[in-house]
């Protein structure tokens, strides 16, 4: 079984001010594009026809842009798992008690998880972090659901989980309630309703559902001033653990570390980079379609088109790490094929 590392005692905080996190979203690096040419030029050379591998071959060039390297490698693959809880789960948004967040940490850890099982099928590593002690935000129907110091300090937390050293980054989380955190944080940055972006989560009914919807109107009608900036509507709708996964994709930005993103929260805790800067995810990957209702609109709204769709609704970046295998076997084609003149192979005239 494949249990997680847990993480290191706090450093001080990468970003003290929200001024200085806007900065480091709107001052992105870009792709590497000698590598990727090169990439592109190797790919031409391969034993099949042209396009033949479909999206295999854009995934390497993906990988390889962001590596900065002509052959990429998978050598080092990280999962990471960000785990929180919610003020809002006393508005009765999930048929789970928030006590279930603590229990599943500890599930990973015993390697009784889900996830546990796929990171090792996937040859990837697994990282736990705790947010706060799983110290609930603020319930965002009467208060932001974090000030600005606890929004950095979740920032920074996840952003210092994300090494120097990995070759590919998966993102997941783990929090009762963050469903209704992440539709809430959905409309408040491309519109709609609770009622557009509220899904079964854990498990509602119909009734569940239209209840849910109705705690987000009212979470979305209170913070309405927020939602020109979005920064702020992840600071006053999300949750620590989606402030983490935000952290994450932007140290992997700054870093050059290509990303799969996981299900519906783990999109949603991601898009304000995206509505900050145009190109905020372009070294992300949608790793699978959520079976969770919104997902398939945000993944449009942020033009994402997720590389499996297995009606999964687990979170814990499962469909992150079941995507693994699928980047291996295209970093194997690139790298392993033979080229025509290798295999003595006519190429088309």
């Amino acid at each position: 079984m494949q249990a997680p590392e847990y993480p290191e005692p706090p450093r001080p905080p990468a970003f003290t001010t929200m001024e200085a996190l806007r900065a480091a979203c709107t001052c992105l690096p870009p792709p590497d594009d000698v590598a990727r040419q090169a990439i592109a030029a190797r790919d031409a050379t391969l034993t099949k026809p042209p396009g033949s591998l479909g999206r295999l071959e854009a995934l390497v060039a993906w990988l390889g842009a962001w590596q900065g390297r002509s052959v990429p490698v998978l050598d080092h693959v990280q999962v990471v798992i960000f785990a929180g809880n919610h003020g809002v789960v006393a508005q009765g948004v999930s048929p789970w008690p928030a006590a279930v967040t603590a229990q599943m940490v500890g599930n990973f850890a015993a390697g009784g998880a889900a996830i546990n099982q796929m990171a090792r099928v996937a040859g990837a590593g697994l990282r736990v972090v705790p947010m706060a002690g799983l110290a609930p935000t603020a319930d965002f129907t009467l208060a932001p659901a974090m000030d600005d110091g606890a929004f950095l300090a979740a920032v920074s937390a996840g952003h210092d989980a994300v090494g120097a050293d990995i070759d590919l980054l998966c993102l997941g989380e783990m929090g009762i309630g963050n469903t209704t955190a992440a539709a809430a944080l959905a409309a408040g940055l491309f519109g709609g309703t609770g009622q557009d972006w509220a899904g079964r989560g854990t498990g509602l009914d119909a009734a569940g559902v239209a209840h849910k919807a109705q705690v987000i109107d009212t979470a979305l009608a209170r913070h309405a001033d927020a939602r020109h900036d979005p920064l702020a509507v992840a600071r006053c709708l999300g949750g620590r653990e989606l402030a983490a996964i935000l952290g994450a994709v932007l140290a992997a930005r700054h870093r050059r570390i290509p990303v799969l993103l996981d299900g519906f929260v783990c999109t949603a805790a991601a898009a304000p980079l995206a509505r900050l800067d145009p190109s905020g995810l372009a070294h992300t990957t949608l790793a699978h379609r959520s079976a969770e209702a919104g997902h398939a609109a945000l993944a449009r709204a942020l033009n994402l088109s997720p590389l499996l769709d297995l009606d999964l609704r687990l979170g814990e970046a499962t469909g992150a790490a079941l995507a693994v295998p699928l980047l291996r076997a295209a970093v194997a084609c690139h790298a392993g094929m033979a080229t025509f003149a290798q295999a003595g192979v006519s190429d088309r005239t």
